[in-house]
């Protein structure tokens, strides 16, 4: 079956194990799990710049090497427990807690993981960034320095910015709302924390805010934001409320503006480390990596609706403007 045939089959949540090509014994195979529901995103999002990667180092799908994939499936442990039983050569991990369970899954087998949420040596991943000194390795964001960026880009819409709200999900998001909350209040802005796990939790928290007199709002990494972007960029629109997103996705669906790393990039990075690590590279001398790239992307449109100005030096700025 290909690949294509498979994810049109799956067509939603939960994706079971691509074995036909994976039992070729002597083909190499890599696991590719992630906890971001949504085949179409994984498409458009991670796996072509994934594979362009590995191609850079002579690996392509089909011909010399195949995946075993795990999309969103309902235990993130147990599957990553299961690709380990199956001795696949490496994993690539997508999400924080995709990481987390190919961490407690293997120390031996090499992962190659994307975490916008986690401090890679506070979690106990790696020794330092320079020499992770274990299987793990990867892309990890620099969360303090983006929540400064997204905190100055708000203040440019919000010159009188006093109080602002912090969406998240309680535990997944925890260093995120400490540094976020942290870099709001050296600049004298005071921060609501609104807690949102599901998107039904959505309607209330920006009801919430708009009882606090919250004036503008960060939304943290999360399946959740990625996901419900469309949901997220109509309650604030309704409450007139601007917001910022780490994901691109939010200003094309009708949310404010974002500003965060290219996906895109950073999956083909991750190919890029995988096909190293297939060369005979350990995971223990690859860096960590920060992001390189970040885009800005405002929608005007929203902008005007919400009652704010966009200043034309920030729109020159900008990679994207949606009219």
């Amino acid at each position: 079956m290909r690949r294509r045939d498979f994810i049109g089959f799956i067509g939603g949540a939960t994706a079971w194990p691509l074995t036909a090509r994976a039992q070729q014994s002597t083909m190499t195979v890599i696991g590719f799990m992630t906890e971001v529901p949504g085949v179409a995103h994984l498409n458009a999002t991670f796996l072509p710049p994934f594979l362009r990667g590995m191609a850079e180092f002579g690996y392509v799908e089909g011909k010399n090497f195949a995946i075993e994939y795990r999309l969103n499936p309902e235990s993130l442990p147990e599957a990553a427990t299961n690709l380990v039983s199956r001795n696949v050569n490496a994993i690539f991990a997508i999400g924080p807690a995709a990481v987390a369970a190919a961490s407690k899954a293997t120390t031996s087998i090499p992962v190659v993981g994307i975490d916008l949420e986690s401090d890679p040596v506070a979690m106990g991943y790696v020794k330092n960034l320079a020499s992770p000194g274990g299987n793990i390795t990867g892309i990890f964001l620099d969360i303090p320095e983006l929540s400064g960026k997204q905190l100055g880009l708000l203040k440019e819409i919000v010159p009188r910015l006093s109080r602002m709200a912090i969406f998240g999900i309680a535990g997944v998001n925890a260093l995120q709302f400490a540094v976020t909350e942290t870099a709001a209040r050296a600049i004298g802005v005071d921060v609501e924390i609104l807690a949102v796990r599901v998107p039904d939790d959505l309607h209330g928290a920006m009801e919430a805010a708009r009882a606090r007199h919250v004036e503008a709002g960060i939304l943290l990494s999360s399946p959740l934001v990625s996901t419900s972007s469309k949901l997220i960029g109509e309650l604030a629109l309704a409450k007139r409320l601007p917001l910022i997103s780490l994901f691109s996705e939010f200003p094309n669906n009708g949310g404010l503006m974002a500003y965060g790393p290219n996906l895109n990039e950073m999956s083909r990075r991750c190919g890029e480390y995988l096909g190293k690590i297939l060369h005979g590279a350990k995971p223990s001398e690859l860096p960590i990596q920060r992001p390189e790239r970040f885009d800005l992307v405002i929608n005007v449109k929203t902008a005007k609706a919400i009652g704010v100005d966009v200043p034309a030096q920030l729109q020159q700025l900008a990679d994207e403007i949606i009219e």
